[in-house]
């Protein structure tokens, strides 16, 4: 009977739950740190609005879309675009054009900045190095407009870079941009000249935090400039290098259309015209708007893939990944 009397009392004992830790901790970092989060809210309403809030319009590819009649009621067309654009006359200049435009800009626009950091990385002489630092981070803060303005006059008839190319060549040339041959190295090299500067600083930053002790150790070794840069400083910095290649293909299929818009013309479609220029001459100028959403869609995916494909090798080959 005791038994049952004590049971029956344990039963009848109200058990209060327990607290949610998780949500204390929540509320005791927002009254901490409220400030840092008002500031965030301007950045998450950015990208809500004019990031995601967009996403939607992606329908208008699988419509035959209509602005006069709007986005419900404009008719499904489904897969209709896609397959115009993949049996048309131009997807295979443009993917490869887009293609060859991005892998010239990996095997020397990617390089040129590594290379720069390590040569500046051996610099001594402090006022020769912020020197020449300066002088390659300037071209930067140049208005795009403005460097293609310089490109146009350096590659005209009588421009500097033509000079110099009909005195190496001997033959003859009037503009540069006129001549379908020449659009990946003006547009590559352009691009070097602009950003090798300014991309070289992150590669500069991974190397200020490599352990001098390594180097010592070298130098008693015997161990020269060349063979350190290549036994110690690329592999230090190799996790940095491994992301940015990992950034640099998952973008090859969305190549600045803004410099090929300012500088390619019909002379130079064969070799210059990618998916992101055609979309803006489909889109804005013959205001094929759901044709050009595919073609965007369908870069967009590609990119992913690539992004996808890269990080996967990467993870598998250097333990180095996005996620």
């Amino acid at each position: 009977m005791e038994i049952l009397q004590k049971n029956t009392k344990m039963d009848s004992v109200k058990v209060t739950p327990r607290p949610n830790n998780k949500k204390i901790r929540i509320v005791k970092d927002f009254k901490k740190n409220w400030f840092a989060y008002m500031l965030a809210i301007p950045v998450v309403a950015w990208f809500l609005i004019f990031c995601y809030g967009p996403m939607w319009g992606v329908l208008i590819a699988f419509k035959d879309f209509k602005p006069l009649l709007g986005f419900a009621e404009s008719d499904w067309v489904g897969f209709k675009h896609f397959i115009d654009f993949f049996q048309g006359p131009y997807f295979w200049r443009v993917v490869k054009n887009t293609l060859l435009l991005n892998l010239w800009g990996l095997a020397f626009g990617f390089t040129a900045p590594i290379l720069l950091a390590l040569l500046l990385n051996e610099i001594r002489a402090g006022i020769f190095k912020k020197t020449v630092q300066t002088i390659t981070y300037m071209p930067h803060f140049i208005s795009l407009v403005v460097v293609c303005g310089i490109i146009h006059i350096f590659t005209a008839d009588e421009g500097v870079v033509t000079q110099i190319l009909q005195f190496i060549t001997g033959k003859e040339y009037t503009s540069l941009l006129g001549y379908s041959s020449f659009f990946r190295g003006i547009y590559t090299f352009s691009g070097i000249w602009q950003n090798i500067g300014w991309d070289s600083i992150i590669y500069l930053a991974a190397m200020s935090t490599i352990n001098p002790a390594l180097y010592e150790a070298a130098e008693i070794d015997g161990v020269g400039r060349i063979n350190k840069m290549w036994y110690i400083t690329l592999p230090q910095i190799s996790p940095v290098i491994i992301i940015l290649f990992i950034f640099a293909v998952g973008g090859m299929m969305a190549s600045g259309h803004e410099k090929i818009i300012l500088l390619y013309n019909p002379l130079t479609y064969e070799t210059a015209d990618n998916i992101a220029s055609y979309v803006y001459r489909r889109g804005l100028r013959e205001a094929s708007l759901s044709f050009s959403t595919a073609v965007g869609l369908f870069s967009a995916l590609v990119n992913f893939a690539l992004l996808w494909m890269t990080n996967r090798i990467a993870r598998r080959t250097s333990e180095v990944s996005l996620w």
